[in-house]
């Protein structure tokens, strides 16, 4: 598997429905996709508005198989890049 970046801008009105689709997404991707795609974390964006949006990393086969976890979900997956290594200076920080 590869790693890809998504980003999903300006996608969700409220916390709750960003929750929604974070518990049908890891689904999915558990229960229907498991060797496809693998979601590994999410960064939550806050846009104009007040609207959220999300950067998330996954690991899957392709952008195909990405596309068609996005589907699935009911989300945009409109921007996936791969990313050939990760630069890790410190761990993520923890709320």
């Amino acid at each position: 598997m590869k790693t890809y970046i998504i980003t999903r801008p300006n996608f969700w009105a409220t916390q709750a429905e960003l929750e929604i689709a974070a518990g049908i997404s890891a689904h999915v991707g558990n229960e229907e996709m498991p060797d496809a795609v693998r979601w590994i974390r999410s960064y939550v964006t806050r846009h104009e508005g007040g609207r959220l949006g999300t950067v998330c990393v996954y690991q899957a086969i392709s952008p195909e198989a990405l596309r068609a976890h996005a589907y699935r979900v009911g989300m945009p997956a409109d921007s996936i890049m791969e990313t050939p290594t990760t630069v890790v200076i410190r761990p993520d920080p923890t709320a």
